[in-house]
C-alpha cells in the first residue's frame, strides 16, 4: 500500500473515533443529567463541545445545569449559544423568554413570543403561560 493511502486509512480511523468519542460524551453527560449527576454531566458537556463546539443540546443542557446552580450569566451564555446554533430551538426560546420576563424586558418578550409563535411544536401550550405572566405584569403595574 502507498504512504499515501496508508496515511488516509489512518486519518479516517482516527476522525471516526473522535467523532464517534463526542457523541458517547453527550450521550453519557445526558444520562448523567437525568440521573441528577450535575457536576459530572457538566464537565462532559464541556468535553463534547471541545470535540464539537456547534453542538446545541449540549449548550442547551449546561444552560439548565446553570439554572440549577443559578448562575444567571452563564445559563445566558449558552442559551444564547444554543439559539444562534439551532435558531428554532424551542426550549431554549421558551427559556429566553423566562428570563427576559424576569427582568421586566417587556418587549424582548414580545419579540422573542412572536418568533416562539412561528415555531413551536411541542411546547405551544407555554405561549398561554408566557401570555398570563405578561398580563400579570402589566396588572401589577396599573395598581
Amino acid at each position: 500500500m502507498k504512504l499515501k493511502n496508508k496515511f488516509l486509512v489512518i486519518y479516517f480511523i482516527i476522525f471516526s473515533n473522535i467523532s464517534h468519542a463526542s457523541e458517547n460524551f453527550f450521550h453519557e453527560a445526558k444520562k448523567l443529567f437525568e440521573d441528577k449527576k450535575i457536576e459530572n454531566s457538566k464537565f462532559l458537556f464541556q468535553r463534547n463541545l471541545v470535540f464539537n463546539p456547534k453542538h446545541a443540546e449540549s449548550y442547551l443542557y449546561l444552560a439548565k445545569i446553570y439554572e440549577i446552580e443559578k448562575n444567571e450569566k452563564e445559563k445566558e451564555k449558552n442559551l444564547n449559544s444554543t439559539l444562534l446554533i439551532q435558531p428554532d430551538n424551542e426550549e431554549a426560546m421558551y427559556m429566553m423568554i423566562d428570563i427576559e420576563l424576569n427582568r421586566s424586558n417587556f418587549s424582548e418578550v414580545e419579540k422573542l413570543k412572536y418568533d416562539f409563535e412561528k415555531i413551536c411544536s411541542s411546547l405551544c401550550e407555554k405561549i398561554v403561560s408566557i401570555e398570563e405572566r405578561l398580563n400579570n405584569f402589566e396588572n401589577s403595574n396599573e395598581s
